[in-house]
């Protein structure tokens, strides 16, 4: 216990506390049971160290990795036992999903201790629905996604932007600093702006890691694959990340990589699930996420780059970062007239020379233009979209 919490306290020490995720202030901190979760990189530790360290005592809080040595030998509803013996009121688990019997365990600890509230940082493909310890009734789950341009321009430039509703955005109601050029830092963004390791340096080796990982450790340990399986999964993230962008023929993918036609899907929702890529469907389903897939993306931009040796497709870019920054705050779907459709509006997205041609049909569609500054009429700058979290 003591050494935990000796590395808890170099933790705080070195945990910034001038810039706040989008997520810090959503978050209903009163749940016992709470759960942070989302792809690697984006800040999930450093949201809790954060709240810890600024809103909690000290004296009743402990934060601890389900990855450290401690429980190769100790259990976590052991630990939890101890703790609230010795007064304490606030546990904090990072990397949740590490640990074996972690749904079990938790289910124990928030059954045994009334009073103790339970705070965890997992992968975002962990589920709390699976096995026998479901959690679901239980557990309040937030879900969070890297940078936002807003936020980037806050955390790595000190430029401070409101964040604007989707509304906002296309009836031109967004205020800026007067002195303020988004494209003198846009690109920098979608190159390597989407994770808050953005400005460390090798951040292209981070970049690889972070990659690596999920396709090596945290896809395999959820769905229970082998190492030649995992392979397969690269494979098809080279695929897509080559595509512009990827409508996926099943038949032809299966044979590319050699893995079996009915196994495919699965394989696409652990990669959009760990935040590698992003899957655009159509209505059909009624409720997000279970329409027909008709587009692949990678996730963010800065995957883009990163994966593609070459320079990517500006119009991917472009779609990719439109879906990206918009699906935080709104059900994206595919437009049979356009690019995208969120509730009644449709969007076309390209260049600063893009037509109004392929809108003719529609009553609320807007073109989202590349390289203008300041919208007008139903043309909207691309970047203010990323002002949306």
């Amino acid at each position: 216990m003591e050494k935990l919490q000796a590395n808890f306290d170099a933790m705080l020490r070195s945990t910034p506390t001038l810039f706040h995720r989008y997520m810090f202030d959503r978050i209903n901190w009163n749940n016992r049971l709470l759960g942070l979760v989302g792809p690697r990189g984006v800040g999930k530790t450093t949201l809790m160290l954060q709240y810890a360290k600024e809103k909690l005592n000290r004296n009743t809080t402990l934060f601890v990795n389900a990855d450290d040595l401690y429980f190769s030998t100790q259990h976590l509803v052991d630990l939890a036992d101890e703790f609230v013996k010795r007064g304490g009121a606030h546990l904090i688990i990072d990397e949740i999903h590490k640990y074996k019997d972690w749904a079990r365990e938790l289910k124990l600890m928030y059954d045994y201790h009334a009073d103790l509230k339970i705070f965890f940082t997992g992968s975002s493909i962990l589920d709390i629905h699976k096995g026998a310890a479901d959690l679901s009734r239980r557990a309040i789950v937030y879900s969070m996604q890297g940078l936002s341009f807003r936020e980037y321009l806050n955390m790595f430039h000190h430029i401070e932007i409101p964040a604007y509703t989707l509304t906002d955005i296309i009836q031109h109601h967004v205020e800026v600093p007067d002195d303020f050029r988004p494209y003198v830092y846009f690109q920098s963004y979608l190159e390597q702006g989407y994770y808050p390791f953005s400005q460390e340096e090798q951040f292209n080796i981070r970049l690889q890691q972070v990659i690596n990982k999920t396709l090596e450790i945290d896809i395999p340990q959820y769905a229970e694959i082998n190492v030649s399986t995992a392979r397969k999964l690269k494979q098809l993230l080279v695929i897509i990340s080559r595509s512009v962008p990827f409508k996926p023929n099943m038949s032809n993918i299966a044979t590319m990589i050699g893995v079996g036609r009915n196994n495919l899907s699965d394989y696409f929702l652990y990669l959009e699930e760990t935040g590698l890529i992003a899957q655009l469907r159509d209505g059909t389903g009624g409720i997000r996420g279970l329409g027909k897939v008709d587009k692949v993306y990678l996730d963010n931009t800065n995957l883009m780059y990163g994966l593609t040796q070459k320079t990517s497709d500006i119009g991917n870019i472009r779609e990719t970062f439109f879906l990206n920054q918009t699906r935080v705050e709104q059900d994206v779907i595919t437009s049979k007239i356009s690019d995208f459709e969120i509730s009644d509006y449709i969007f076309e997205v390209g260049g600063k020379n893009k037509k109004q041609k392929q809108l003719q049909e529609a009553e609320n569609g807007f073109i989202v233009k590349d390289n203008i500054e300041q919208g007008y009429m139903n043309v909207t700058p691309l970047w203010q979209f990323g002002l949306n979290y």
